[in-house]
């Protein structure tokens, strides 16, 4: 290019400012202006007609390009930030963060290596030291930052394979609770885990993972010469906030070897609170933890960190040092923090959260997220005076649970129907914004409050119309039914190593057509139930059928054993009348292994499905119903 030749694609400082100061106000009067509805969303074939466009081979006036945003995307975007937004996990950001965005991508910093970002750099092990203060790790901690939850998680894994086991082996062991997110079960996959490598452990009625459980699975491992490798607990569950017990992992972990990762993506930021301390007690025993900034520590999206305890294990996990990168390896105490994670060009995550720490000061985060703690017993205060509402689990970091329970109203199905529909309801309403979960069993709704601008009126509103939606109590078909957090089990860490023909050697399956039976592999699960795991407990609510491919199941019916199912033979969903339930209500029966028990698990949607699809299925069942209703 000739000496002096602006770039094509470059501006002059004037009209640098003149777009600046044109988005700002665009997105100020976004941030500030009326909330309007929490969710708002388009067809796809709506959306298409007002975005689809070739590419622009001529320029195009800026205040164009922003107004097309603005009426054409932008309406159509959750507000995550809304004070009604009591779904998911929500994560309000903060305007000094967002700037500190802005900065990082204006300037295009990379903190890839120490010599090209040295400030950067420090700047990010100044943040890291913080959140290591805080959750109570060592000087020689390490961290590094990421994304979010889904790369800590990953990052975390990797680091407990290399730091305890080195060279992928078949015979390595993950242990998760059956509440654990999904992001644990992806990063194994993604690491060559199969899924009968991730052990899925049970919980008790706290919904945290139960110890003897826990210590039973790996001493069965052991036994069958396979290595127990890492334990994956949580600090704040997605679907109740439970918080595992800590201390007693980490001693089942350090008795055994084994690496023990916490999971902590919104909920360790309680540690904050003298109140959040509490509840995550043993929370620095970990070998890794994962923490989200960008959830309860208002970030903007992305910020996710990683801490392990052993600094020089996340290094000695990921530390390459390819050829062209020897010029810039590490001195002293400079760090590339591309080697202790995955990426190598990486943005600078660091700013927005320092520029708002600094901003607010940390008193301000510490008094938000204890409002927060007060609102959710503020809600499970109400559920509990509510004749409507049915309290399902109470306040546990921010979130609560409860569902729609008329009086009279005791089918389970019904209730399903019910709830699913107050949530879409509130839903359209756009005034608050709920999730759903499953709580034992039971389909509920779900509030999780966790932003900075979230008052006891939108509490107080969402429960109001969860309370007095009007709902339709009569029996009818199922309805369709979204269940904001699935199982882990139902997805990839359940997945049955099943094949067709092997399935329908089992009696029940006989009958199945190629189609069908390719469902049931695709739509079911598997469940490795431990000698004495109580699989299906007397009066609860559980809804699914259970196969036993192998081991064996003992019935009993107020404490009497009433009869031992083995392979080939189920309970559960219609089977399980035979103790004297109703279909779809409450089970009479306890069933137990006596041994190390495989099971197929369907859902009571594929049950149903199958049943009117596979005649002769629907006939077993209820032939069995019978059999056992006479005994």
């Amino acid at each position: 290019m000739a000496r002096g030749r602006r770039s094509p694609l470059g501006l002059d400082p004037e009209l640098m400012r003149q777009l600046g100061y044109r988005t700002i106000d665009m997105l100020v009067d976004r941030v500030a202006g009326p909330p309007g509805p929490v969710v708002r969303s388009a067809t796809p074939e709506e959306l298409r007609q007002r975005l689809a466009m070739p590419p622009p081979e001529n320029p195009v006036a800026f205040d164009e390009i922003l107004e097309g945003l603005e009426r054409d995307v932008l309406p159509f975007v959750a507000r995550i930030g809304h004070p009604g937004y009591l779904a998911f996990i929500p994560g309000e950001g903060t305007w000094p963060g967002a700037l500190g965005d802005l900065i990082a991508s204006a300037l295009n910093i990379d903190t890839c290596w120490w010599l090209g970002a040295s400030g950067p750099s420090t700047l990010e092990l100044v943040v890291l030291g913080w959140l290591r203060q805080w959750v109570g790790y060592p000087d020689e901690a390490a961290g590094v930052l990421v994304s979010g939850g889904s790369a800590a998680n990953l990052t975390a894994l990797a680091c407990a394979r290399e730091a305890r086991l080195g060279v992928m082996s078949e015979t390595a062991v993950v242990y998760m609770s059956d509440q654990t997110h999904s992001s644990m079960a992806r990063a194994a996959r993604a690491l060559g885990f199969r899924p009968d490598q991730v052990r899925v452990i049970p919980t008790d009625g706290r919904q945290r993972l139960q110890v003897d459980a826990l210590r039973a699975a790996i001493a069965a491992d052991e036994a069958g010469g396979r290595k127990p490798l890492a334990v994956v607990a949580n600090a704040g569950t997605t679907a109740t906030g439970a918080v595992d017990p800590l201390r007693e992992l980490s001693h089942v972990c350090r008795e055994r070897g084994v690496w023990l990762h916490v999971d902590g993506a919104y909920g360790a930021f309680a540690c904050l609170s003298e109140r959040g301390r509490e509840t995550l007690a043993g929370l620095e025993l970990a070998d890794s933890i994962t923490l989200d900034p960008h959830k309860w520590l208002y970030q903007p999206i992305e910020l996710g960190a990683l801490l392990v305890r052993d600094g020089s294990a996340l290094r000695r996990g990921f530390e390459i040092s390819p050829d062209f990168l020897k010029y810039v390896e590490a001195a002293d105490r400079e760090v590339n923090f591309s080697d202790l994670g995955l990426q190598l060009t990486r943005s600078c995550r660091a700013l927005k959260l320092w520029i708002s720490l600094r901003y607010f000061g940390v008193s301000a985060f510490r008094a938000a997220i204890d409002t927060c703690l007060d609102l959710a017993l503020h809600a499970q205060s109400r559920i509990e005076r509510s004749p409507e509402l049915e309290l399902t689990s109470p306040a546990s970091l921010g979130v609560v649970t409860f569902r729609r329970h008329p009086n009279g109203v005791d089918d389970e199905a019904i209730l399903e129907r019910i709830n699913a529909s107050v949530a879409e309801r509130i839903e359209r309403g756009g005034e608050v914004f709920i999730s759903t979960a499953r709580v034992r069993g039971r389909y509920v709704s779900r509030l999780c409050i966790l932003n900075h601008s979230t008052s006891q009126a939108e509490v107080d509103r969402a429960l109001e119309l969860a309370a007095t939606l009007p709902v339709d109590a009569a029996p009818g078909p199922p309805t369709t039914i979204r269940e904001s957090y699935p199982a882990i089990e139902a997805g990839w860490a359940g997945r049955s190593s099943l094949g067709a023909d092997t399935m329908r050697s089992f009696a029940l399956f006989a009958s199945l057509d190629d189609e069908q039976a390719e469902r049931v592999l695709h739509t079911a699960h598997e469940h490795d139930a431990l000698t004495g795991e109580a699989v299906v407990e007397q009066w609860q609510t559980t809804r699914d059928l259970y196969v036993v491919l192998s081991g064996a199941v003992a019935i009993f019916v107020d404490g009497d054993c009433v009869r031992t199912l083995g392979p080939g033979e189920f309970f559960g969903e219609l089977a399980a009348i035979d103790w004297g339930a109703g279909f779809g209500r409450t089970r009479s029966a306890t069933v137990t292994a006596t041994e190390p028990t495989r099971l197929l698990v369907l859902d009571w949607m594929l049950v149903n499905w199958l049943m009117k699809v596979a005649p002769a299925f629907g006939e077993r069942l209820e032939a069995a119903s019978r059999e056992r209703l006479v005994r």
